[in-house]
């Protein structure tokens, strides 16, 4: 298979499956699915199918039941709208990005507290070494001074 019609098939994969979740698919445990992303292998016999869910994970539990119950018909539905022989095999997989983004925005928030609680400490701070605590090159008229001496 060439790689443009492996490309092809994954970027339509997501509209049929989204498209027959809203208008086809009638079970109840289905919740609020988004379909995000879909890899298909390059012998189009495997197509895992990536998604969220909103909602509490007893949501999720139940609209993973609902979309594994549904999975033969979403690929027949896939085989028929892609004009293909031998569909491919819908894996769905949960995806974990909206679990790592709400990690990574508490990592971010407590990272901005500690940068307040040292912006804080330091607002009347002074320096250790007085103002300027670095030494000072020597002048030149000193530099003089310094070989007249010796």
């Amino acid at each position: 298979m060439s790689n443009t019609r492996v490309r092809k098939i994954a970027d339509r994969i997501p509209v049929v499956v989204a498209e027959m979740l809203e208008r086809r698919i009638k079970d109840p445990r289905l919740g609020f699915v988004t379909v995000t992303d879909v890899r298909v292998s390059g012998d189009t016999q495997q197509a895992s199918v990536f998604y969220t869910v909103y909602g509490e994970d007893d949501d999720r539990a139940s609209t993973a039941a609902a979309l594994e119950s549904a999975k033969g018909l979403l690929r027949s539905e896939v085989a028929k709208q892609l004009g293909m022989r031998h569909a491919p095999t819908l894996t769905f997989i949960p995806d974990a990005l909206p679990e790592n983004a709400r990690h990574l925005d508490d990592v971010l928030a407590r990272a901005r507290q500690s940068d307040e609680a040292v912006s804080s400490a330091a607002q009347g701070a002074t320096y250790a070494g007085g103002e300027d605590p670095y030494k000072k090159p020597i002048d030149a008229e000193d530099d003089e001074a310094v070989d007249d001496d010796a």
